[in-house]
Formats: C-alpha cells, sequence, structure tokens
C-alpha cells in the first residue's frame, strides 16, 4: 500500500518528466539505427523511472544464474558506448534532481530514487527490472 502511494505521489510530482528524459534518449537511438540495441534497455529503464517503489534493478546473470549478451563482455562494451553517448547525462540529471529533493526532509525518498538511477543510468545494460519480493527484500 505504501508503495502504492510513493509511485502515485513520484508520477505526480515528477516521474512523469523523469521517464520522458529516458523515452526521449530510447526514441533519439532509435532513430539514429545504430543505437537500436540501447533503445530496449533505456524504454525499460523510462518505465521503471515512471514507477520505481516496490521495484529494484538487478544484474540479469544473478537473476537467472546464467550469461546473456547483456550480461557477457558485449553488455560491458554496450554500457562503454551507452555511458559516452547518453549515461552521462541522464546520470547527472537524476544526481541534480536528488540533491533538488533531498533539501526537504518530505522530499528525502524521492532524492534516493533518483540517485538510485543515478547509479543506473550509468550502466543500464544487463539489468532487469523485478518486484523487491522476488529478491526476498522487504520495502
Amino acid at each position: 500500500m505504501i508503495s502504492l502511494l510513493m509511485n502515485i505521489l513520484w508520477v505526480v510530482l515528477f516521474g512523469f518528466t523523469g521517464a520522458l528524459a529516458w523515452f526521449m534518449a530510447a526514441i533519439l537511438m532509435v532513430i539514429s539505427i545504430v543505437g537500436i540495441p540501447w533503445a530496449r534497455a533505456a524504454f525499460n529503464m523510462g518505465l521503471f523511472v515512471l514507477w520505481p517503489f516496490g521495484q529494484v534493478a538487478v544484474d540479469r546473470r544473478l537473476l537467472t544464474g546464467q550469461e546473456d549478451v547483456g550480461t557477457s563482455p558485449l553488455g560491458f562494451l554496450g554500457n562503454v558506448l551507452w555511458f559516452l553517448f547518453a549515461g552521462w547525462w541522464l546520470a547527472l540529471y537524476h544526481l541534480v534532481a536528488g540533491l533538488l529533493w533531498c533539501v526537504t526532509i518530505i522530499g528525502i525518498p524521492f532524492g534516493f530514487q533518483h540517485f538510485k538511477f543515478a547509479g543506473l543510468a550509468l550502466a543500464p545494460i544487463g539489468k532487469a527490472i523485478v518486484p523487491v519480493e522476488t529478491m526476498g527484500m522487504r520495502y
């Protein structure tokens, strides 16, 4: 119930614009054609930014127990290219937003979400978004 309330507040206060930045990055990647492999990760992260509470991003290798393209050396290379072309400005965006939210006590949970997204923006390839219950966590 708390996650639902926090998600609704998140979407109303900031989540829509944050997700829009990720969706815009995905659209630019699709338009460039070369960036199509990264567009799916950007779109998935945009959905995560839109509704973050009660979910967590985990390495797919930890989730499935096996390596795939996103968790292989090609995934590492993909994350390096992602960082150079899109990751650093999305991370900076979330870092600044997180700092602004943490100015008030009420905004601290939202600021922490932005810090989580800033870290995720640096290397989203090979990550899966799952409910926290799946990982045996409580939220």
